[in-house]
C-alpha cells in the first residue's frame, strides 16, 4: 500500500485524515497488517489500548456495555475508519468492543512506533490534536441531536446515516437506498436507543407511508428527502 492509496481510503472524520503523504507513508512503514473473520472480536471493552487499527476493508460493528449491563451500539466502522485512538492515546483502558460483521483487513499500529513516528514529524501532533478536536465537535453535535429529537427524528437520522452514500454524501449508484448492512430491528433499536416496540411501530408507520420499504426484515429507504424532514423535525 502506499500513502496516495491509505489516504484515499481514510474517512474525512478520521484521525489521520488530515495527515501528509511522508507522515502516511511512515505509518505503513512501521505498521502491521491483521486479518479478522466474520464476528470475531478485534478489540474488547475494559482491555489494554496499546495499539489502533485502520480498517482498509470490510465492516466492523462498535459497541459499549453500560454500567447498568445495556449494551449500545455506538457505530459501524467502514474502510478508512480508526478504531481504538482513544486508549491508544491517553494510555487508558479501551471504551469500547469491536467485532468484525464482515471478514476485517486492518492496518495496525503499536504505540512504540507511534511515538518513533511522532519524534520524527513534529507537525503530526498538531494535526492529531487538530482532527481530535474535530471529533468533539461532531460528538457534541451527535450529543446534542440525541437529547433534543424525539424518538422518530432520531431514528430517522441513524437510518441516514446507515445507508449506503457515493463520494458526495449521496446514495450510491445502484444501490437503491440500501443499509450498510442487514440490521435487526433489536439492533437498529439498540443503535438509536429506542425499544424493539418502538421501532416496529414506526418502520411499519414509515413503511406504510412509503418512506421506507420492509422486506425479509431488511430495511431499505425509498424516499430519502421525506426521511431527511423527519430527521430535522423537533
Amino acid at each position: 500500500m502506499h500513502a496516495a492509496q491509505l489516504a484515499d481510503t481514510l474517512a474525512a472524520q478520521s484521525l489521520f485524515a488530515d495527515c501528509e503523504a511522508d507522515e502516511l507513508s511512515d505509518i505503513i512503514l512501521r505498521g502491521y497488517h491483521r486479518s479478522y473473520k466474520r464476528d470475531q472480536e478485534m478489540m474488547a471493552q475494559g482491555d489494554e489500548g496499546d495499539s489502533l487499527f485502520i480498517v482498509l476493508s470490510g465492516l466492523a460493528r462498535v459497541s459499549m456495555v453500560a454500567a447498568n449491563g445495556r449494551e449500545i451500539v455506538l457505530d459501524y466502522a467502514e474502510p478508512g475508519s480508526v478504531l481504538g485512538e482513544i486508549a491508544f492515546l491517553d494510555g487508558g483502558e479501551r471504551t469500547a468492543s469491536v467485532h468484525a460483521i464482515d471478514p476485517v483487513e486492518a492496518l495496525c499500529l503499536s504505540r512504540a512506533a507511534f511515538d518513533e513516528i511522532v519524534a520524527r514529524r513534529p507537525g503530526l501532533s498538531t494535526r492529531l490534536l487538530r482532527a481530535m478536536a474535530r471529533r468533539l465537535r461532531q460528538n457534541n453535535e451527535v450529543i446534542e441531536a440525541d437529547r433534543a429529537y424525539t424518538s422518530g427524528p432520531r431514528l430517522a437520522r441513524f437510518l441516514l446515516r446507515l445507508m449506503i452514500t457515493g463520494d458526495e454524501g449521496l446514495p450510491a449508484v445502484g444501490e437503491g437506498g440500501q443499509l450498510k448492512l442487514a440490521i435487526s430491528q433489536g439492533e437498529l433499536g439498540s443503535f438509536a436507543g429506542m425499544s424493539r416496540e418502538q421501532i416496529n411501530r414506526q418502520l411499519s408507520a414509515w413503511a406504510d407511508s412509503g418512506i421506507i420499504g420492509l422486506k425479509g426484515g431488511r430495511v431499505s429507504i425509498t424516499d430519502r428527502e421525506a426521511l431527511m424532514d423527519v430527521a430535522e423535525a423537533w
